[in-house]
């Protein structure tokens, strides 16, 4: 039992699990929104394995094709998929144990939701290769996060509303925002390594320049959002806290590189949670 736990252990930091709190509030936000209210245990269940299979591919794949890279990098040096808790045809077991079963979980949400099933698992899993090639993967992670909404609407409405792609083109540019933050850390092994990073090309300014105008983008994105869905004062509070947090999310990083952990964990932690506290709100008060 003890064995069996050691290596839950392993795969739950493999995948960090913790981190799910990212992309979970957003697939509810989208619900929430397209059923204009509860939309039922049925959903919250499959929604949930959805989300959470999708994304352990995702890490499980990427942690995968890294290893050889994760085992260069200092910071990365004593992860599962490196120091030998998890071999690699278990990271490969785990990952197509994923791949199957969200799968088969979007065969049981509805049509569309099985049809998008594939090429979601494609977008999301490529995000492991761009970097070898393309500084543009930041966005590549910030797409693969932003199908969570569309997910979501997909899966109560059988439809893609424009509101739900406004409100997955701001989690775009914020997941691709905060990445180009937490990717400072790196930029000294990207560039030994020749890996493609906006930090490594263009240097600590620029791409801090260039994440306060993604979450910019991100602000006007899910005012927009706001606008299109007819959201009503608990909406346009919920884009004016998350502008507020993102501006101390730069504050934190600007002052001292040493808390970037602490602006990319805890304040985009919070602002998910919060974007999905103040939705709820809105639906029951308002409407």
């Amino acid at each position: 039992m003890e064995k069996i736990l050691k290596k839950l252990n392993d795969f739950n930091e493999l995948v960090m699990f913790k981190h799910s709190i990212f992309s979970l509030p957003f697939i509810f936000i989208a619900m929430v929104v397209a059923a204009n209210g509860w939309f039922g245990f049925k959903l919250l269940l499959l929604g949930v394995l959805a989300a959470l299979s999708a994304r352990n591919f995702a890490m499980g794949f990427n942690r995968y094709m890294d290893r050889d890279i994760d085992a260069l990098n200092p910071r990365t040096v004593n992860r599962p998929n490196v120091d030998g808790r998890i071999s690699s045809t278990q990271m490969f077991l785990f990952t197509f144990a994923n791949a199957l079963a969200f799968i088969f979980v979007a065969y049981f949400v509805n049509d569309l939701a099985f049809y998008m099933s594939i090429p979601i698992l494609l977008i999301i899993g490529s995000y492991s290769y761009f970097k070898r090639f393309s500084y543009l993967a930041h966005l590549i992670l910030g797409v693969s996060l932003a199908l969570a909404p569309i997910a979501g609407v997909v899966a109560v409405s059988e439809s893609i509303p424009l509101w739900s792609v406004l409100l997955s083109i701001g989690v775009m540019f914020w997941v691709a925002g905060f990445d180009l933050l937490y990717s400072l850390q790196d930029i000294e092994v990207d560039k030994k390594l020749n890996l493609h990073s906006i930090p490594s090309k263009f240097g600590v300014e620029k791409t801090m320049l260039i994440s306060k105008v993604f979450h910019i983008l991100t602000v006007i994105f899910w005012l927009l959002f706001a606008i299109n869905s007819d959201g009503a004062y608990f909406t346009y509070l919920a884009v004016l806290i998350s502008a507020i947090m993102l501006t101390y999310e730069h504050y934190l990083v600007n002052k001292d590189f040493t808390k970037i952990d602490r602006a990319f964990f805890t304040v985009n932690g919070y602002l998910g949670i919060v974007f999905f506290v103040l939705i709820i709100i809105d639906t029951i008060v308002m409407k």
